[in-house]
């Protein structure tokens, strides 16, 4: 922690002093900030941003301790963990906020990346009909227009209070006067070199000179970065989707063989839009809509479990997981038949698939004694990197933020924009690929999520607020790629359900099911044999998996006045930081 405030203070002999970074040198000093993780939550009095990286979570939770709002915070955490956390921390990708003041308000920001105006349908097929040469996850074809930093510039110009510019100068800071590399860091580099030897401006970016890795404790500085933030930090949107970046962002794809153009930066726009609402045993769900899946997907699930005792079931006993099974297999047939982006499908039945009756529908097809059958009329799952972040932000008003954000793969499409110093999304991939093929393999043409010009992939990043009596009382979401939902669905279960705190709520273990492949992925540290065979006994086909998602949380305790946090120990730099 020391490193970062020293950090920041060295950057005012390059920046002017903005009145945030006087004030977090000196505050910090007499009042330090707290962190927790692991399955104990961290309790304080005023506030806590939970994030994948122990850095950027205490950029956000000193703009608390400054007077800033819980939007200001999140803001400024995007920024830092632009910086810090470069697997899935952006600002050439995109994503999405939902936002639930202690007043009741309630919104969302969609910054989720665009198609190039020159996309088409069929721009990643060859002459056989198939994806070409993985284009739709390799390569420049693969990005989207960036949507991060208009995202963070709406929020602000909707919902922030700090100057702007005060939220991105901790960021510039540390881009500019280094960070030390963490084995996460480390691995993830030397993981992705091969990816990166394509791009001489990624080996820059992410090796010394002479090609040789950074030690561990190095210091690793991001000038290209620093100076693209200032840009941001000085002209808000502007500084990336106009003038000097775009330009030189514009002739550098086109040097790759990229469509992005200036005009393409030039008209994105971040949208806010009414967020997906729910209930659920009392409690209200209040989540992001299309072109998100999640807060529908999440919804339709609730809905279905909400005809269970699940706390009599007893937690993931083989009924239980039984039930959340059979309810992530309707959910996702529903989420791959109907959803896509709003702007360009006006048909999707929201409506019904959002309705209780609907779900009780549903929950009447669920036999206890057997699973039931994902068949040849289903709807497969494309593969969808699980290399997100999430993060969580309570104020010490209660206002609650919840931000999941992305650049696809880890590390995105492992091309840095030379001269730059960011990475860009390959989030294309989220598109259907081929037009009207659908198969078992995993392949989906449905239309509602084919590629087209300025159109919206459809994601599965879900992050979402759970209110009671109008007030926010804890907010979550997670990385994971298909995954994501049922991880958020699993810690929201925990903490209605089974009355776990927020951080035992983010540790337990989990499983997933997304109706094709027609199997159950289970956290293999977590479940006794006889649940497994029990489970089996059903008719379920299983798999194991190491880890799922990463999920980050924040709890309010209103009655007795503090703020609750957990960081998920499956990402290791990860920490809830409070005041």
């Amino acid at each position: 922690m020391k490193h970062s405030f020293l950090s920041w203070h060295r950057a005012s002999v390059y920046l002017p002093v903005s009145r945030i970074l006087v004030l977090i040198l000196s505050i910090s000093l007499i009042n330090p900030l707290f962190a927790e993780g692991g399955r104990t939550p961290l309790r304080v009095e005023n506030g806590i941003v939970s994030s994948a990286s122990r850095l950027a979570s205490e950029v956000g939770a000193q703009t608390l301790k400054q007077g800033g709002n819980a939007v200001d915070a999140a803001i400024a955490t995007a920024f830092a963990l632009a910086v810090t956390w470069p697997t899935a921390g952006n600002i050439g990708g995109g994503g999405f906020m939902v936002f639930h003041g202690a007043n009741g308000d309630a919104t969302t920001f969609d910054f989720r990346e665009k198609a190039a105006l020159a996309a088409t349908e069929r721009m990643y097929l060859g002459l056989d009909g198939k994806v070409a040469n993985n284009s739709n996850h390799a390569g420049a074809l693969s990005v989207g227009v960036p949507g991060t930093v208009a995202g963070m510039w709406k929020a602000h110009q909707e919902l922030g209070s700090l100057p702007w510019e005060d939220l991105v100068a901790p960021a510039v800071a540390l881009a500019r006067d280094g960070i030390p590399i963490s084995y996460s860091l480390q691995s993830g580099f030397s993981r992705n070199r091969p990816r990166f030897s394509n791009y001489p401006s990624s080996m820059a970016k992410f090796f010394k000179p002479d090609g040789s890795e950074y030690a561990l404790g190095e210091t690793w500085r991001q000038p290209d970065l620093a100076h693209t933030l200032e840009l941001i930090q000085e002209h808000g949107h502007d500084g990336f989707y106009r003038g000097e970046n775009a330009k030189r962002l514009a002739d550098f794809l086109a040097s790759i063989g990229g469509i992005i153009t200036e005009e393409d930066l030039a008209r994105y726009e971040a949208v806010e839009r009414e967020p997906i609402r729910g209930t659920y045993r009392g409690y209200e769900i209040v989540s992001m809509p299309p072109p998100s899946s999640g807060g529908i997907t999440l919804v339709q699930m609730l809905n279905i479990l909400e005809g269970f005792d699940l706390a009599a079931m007893g937690h993931n006993s083989a009924d239980y997981l039984h039930v959340l099974t059979e309810a992530m297999r309707r959910a996702y047939a529903n989420r791959a038949e109907h959803l896509g982006d709003p702007d360009f499908n006006e048909g999707m039945p929201v409506e019904r698939m959002l309705s209780k009756d609907y779900a009780a529908e549903l929950r009447s097809t669920i036999d206890m004694a057997q699973k039931s059958v994902s068949d040849e009329n289903g709807f497969a799952q494309p593969y969808e990197s699980e290399d997100t972040t999430h993060f969580s932000v309570v104020d010490k008003e209660g206002n609650m933020v919840s931000v999941t954000y992305t650049l696809e793969y880890g590390y995105g499409s492992a091309i840095v924009a030379a001269g730059g110093g960011y990475l860009l999304n390959n989030e294309l991939g989220d598109f259907n690929a081929i037009p009207g093929l659908t198969d078992r393999e995993g392949t989906i043409g449905t239309a509602p999520n084919l590629v087209a010009p300025e159109k919206r992939p459809l994601s599965s990043m879900t992050p979402t607020i759970v209110a009671k009596d109008g007030r926010p009382v804890f907010a979550t979401g997670s990385p994971g790629g298909r995954t994501i939902i049922n991880t958020t669905l699993q810690t929201i279960l925990n903490v209605i359900d089974h009355d776990f705190n927020i951080a035992e709520a983010i540790e337990a273990p989990r499983i997933h099911h997304q109706w094709l492949p027609d199997r159950t992925s289970f956290e293999s540290w977590g479940f006794s044999p006889d649940t497994i065979r029990l489970y089996v006994e059903k008719g379920h086909e299983m798999s194991q998996r190491g880890s799922q998602g990463a999920a980050m949380g924040v709890y309010h305790d209103w009655e007795n006045g503090l703020f609750l946090g957990g960081s998920d120990s499956r990402r290791g730099d990860g920490a809830a930081v409070g005041y």
